[in-house]
C-alpha cells in the first residue's frame, strides 16, 4: 500500500467516462494529471520542477512539470503526482541517477520513499544494482546545473540477408522462425515453463533446441537475433521474468551470460538479444512502412517497445510492465514490485486471471495464467458474456492508457499484440479502446492509429524481426 502521506487526494481521481465495467474503482492517471494540471494552472504560481536521468553509459535525459505552490490547500497532492511521473519515467527511459532541481523538502519525500518503501525499495534496487550497476540515487541539482542532455540512438534491424533465425521467448511459450534471404521458410512455437525453473539449464536447453530444430530448415546459420521480456544490455540479462526462479547466486553465475553462452555454442554468429517489446515496435514499423511506432505486446507480463520518428532505437528502457496505468489506491498490487496500479496487472495474462472471478468464472485454483487465458478465449469463441466482459474491461484500461502514454512518448502508430489479443476478444480490445479515446480525448485519434497483427504476425512476427536484428560482417 502506499503511505497515506503518499495517496493521491480524492478531487484529482476523475471517475472514467466509459467505466471498465469489471473495475468500476479504476481510475486513469491521464485524467488525474490532467486534473493536477488544471489545478496547477489555476494557482497562478506553479512550482517549476525539472530532472535529469543519467544512465551508465554516459546518456541523459532530462524532463520538467510543474507542481502545485506549497500554500495551495492540495499541495500535499505534489509528491505523489511526483514520484508517480519519475516512476514512469524511470521505468520507461532509465536512469539510476536522478538529478533533482525543485523544492527540497520533494526530495526528501522521494529519498524517503525510495529507501522505505517496498516499491520504491524495488525501483531503487532494480535501477541501480540490477540495470545499471551502479548505486541509485536522486540528488538536488540547481536548475541551471542540471547535467546537459546526451542521448545516443541507433538503427535497430532490418537485416533480411542470408540465413538467419529469429526467437521470441515467452513465459508460456516459445517461437522460433528460420528466414532465408527475407523469406520465411520455417515457424513454430513450443509450450515451455521457464518463470518457475531454478535451473538455467532448463532455459538453455530449451532455446538451444528451438534453434536447432529451426537450423534444419537452413543451408547453414548466418546469424541469430532474439527476443524476451525484460532488461538485456549487451546480450547480457539485467532483469527478466523468464529468469525470476533463479536463486540470485546463480543467476550470476549462470543465467546473466545464458546469451553470451549460447552464442558461443553457435560458434559466435552474428547475435542480438533484445527486449521483446523493442521486437513488437519494429515488426509494426516494418509492416507499416513508416516510424514513430510505440509497441504493446500483451503476453505473460507487458512489453513495450518505441521506434522514434527517425526510425531508430534508443537506450531507453520502455519497460511498461512497471509504469503506473491505475491511481485507484485500493487497485492489485504487483506481487514482484509491491507496487499498485502498475501495467502488468493490466496488460497481461496476470490481468486476464484477476478479472475472470469478477466475471463470474469458476476456474480451479490451481490452474495456469496460460489454461485460464485459453479457457476465457474459448468461452469468448463460444459467445460467452462473461468472456467479453473480460476483453471490454482490458479495452477500456487501454484506452485511458494510451492517452497516458501519449505524455511521455511520440507515436503515430500504436502496435497491440501478444497472446491475449489472440482471437475475437483481440478486436473487442480495440473497438473499447478506441471508443475511449473518442469520448474522452477526441483530439488522439486524429493523429494515432492503432494496429493488431492478423493471427499468424500475432504469433510468429515478433520471432521473424527478431531474425533481421543483428547485421552481417561487410565482406
Amino acid at each position: 500500500m502506499i503511505p497515506r502521506a503518499m495517496s493521491t487526494p480524492s478531487s484529482f481521481l476523475v471517475a472514467p467516462r466509459i467505466t471498465p465495467v469489471l473495475d468500476p474503482a479504476f481510475r486513469p492517471p491521464a485524467l488525474a494529471t490532467r486534473a493536477f494540471r488544471a489545478a496547477v494552472r489555476a494557482s497562478g504560481r506553479p512550482v517549476p520542477v525539472a530532472v535529469a536521468l543519467e544512465q551508465a553509459d554516459g546518456s541523459v535525459l532530462r524532463f520538467c512539470t510543474e507542481l502545485l505552490p506549497a500554500e495551495h490547500p492540495q499541495a500535499g497532492a505534489n509528491l505523489r503526482f511526483l514520484e508517480r511521473w519519475l516512476k514512469f519515467l524511470l521505468w520507461s527511459r532509465g536512469g539510476y541517477r536522478v538529478h533533482f532541481a525543485g523544492p527540497p523538502e520533494l526530495l526528501a519525500g522521494l529519498q524517503q520513499h525510495y529507501r522505505e518503501h517496498p516499491a520504491g525499495r524495488f525501483d531503487a534496487e532494480i535501477m541501480g544494482e540490477r540495470i545499471y550497476e551502479r548505486l541509485f540515487e536522486t540528488r538536488a541539482c540547481a536548475a541551471e546545473d542540471l547535467p546537459a542532455e546526451r542521448a545516443s540512438t541507433q538503427p535497430l534491424g532490418r537485416h533480411l540477408d542470408g540465413c538467419r533465425i529469429g526467437f521470441d521467448l515467452g513465459g508460456s511459450d516459445r517461437k522460433v522462425a528460420a528466414v532465408l534471404h527475407g523469406e520465411v521458410v520455417f515457424s513454430e512455437e513450443a509450450v515451455w515453463d521457464p518463470v518457475q525453473q531454478a535451473d538455467p539449464q532448463y532455459h538453455f536447453d530449451g532455446i538451444m533446441d528451438s534453434l536447432k530444430r529451426a537450423s534444419t530448415h537452413l543451408p547453414r546459420v548466418d546469424a541469430i537475433g532474439g527476443s524476451a521480456a525484460g532488461v538485456y544490455v549487451n546480450n547480457r540479462v539485467k532483469v527478466a521474468s523468464l529468469f525470476r526462479g533463479v536463486p540470485t547466486e546463480l543467476f550470476q553465475k549462470r543465467a546473466k551470460d545464458l546469451f553470451l553462452e549460447i552464442r558461443r555454442a553457435w560458434n559466435g554468429v552474428p547475435f542480438e538479444v533484445v527486449n521483446d517489446g523493442e521486437v513488437t515496435a519494429l515488426a509494426g514499423s516494418m509492416a507499416l512502412g513508416d516510424n514513430a511506432v510505440l509497441g504493446l505486446a500483451l503476453g505473460t507480463s507487458t512489453a513495450g517497445g518505441y521506434v522514434t520518428p527517425d526510425g531508430h532505437i534508443t537506450s531507453w528502457l520502455n519497460e511498461l510492465a512497471f509504469v503506473p496505468v491505475d491511481f485507484n489506491p485500493a487497485a492489485p498490487v504487483d506481487e514482484w514490485s509491491k507496487d499498485a496500479g502498475t501495467g502488468a496487472k493490466y496488460f497481461s495474462q496476470q490481468a486476464v486471471g484477476r478479472l475472470t472471478a469478477v466475471a463470474g468464472f469458476e476456474l480451479p485454483p490451481q490452474l495456469g495464467l496460460p489454461d485460464v487465458l485459453k479457457r476465457v478465449q474459448d468461452a469468448m469463441a463460444a459467445g460467452d458474456y462473461r468472456a467479453r466482459k473480460i476483453y471490454e474491461t482490458i479495452g477500456a484500461y487501454l484506452g485511458y492508457t494510451i492517452a497516458h502514454l501519449a505524455d511521455f512518448y511520440e507515436f503515430r502508430h500504436l502496435l497491440i499484440l501478444g497472446r491475449v489479443t489472440s482471437g475475437a476478444g483481440g478486436s473487442v480490445i480495440l473497438d473499447v479502446a478506441q471508443a475511449v479515446l473518442l469520448a474522452e480525448f477526441p483530439e488522439l485519434p486524429r493523429r494515432i492509429a492503432l494496429h493488431t497483427p492478423d493471427e499468424k504476425e500475432k504469433r510468429h512476427g515478433q520471432a521473424i524481426a527478431a531474425a533481421s536484428l543483428p547485421a552481417l560482417p561487410s565482406a
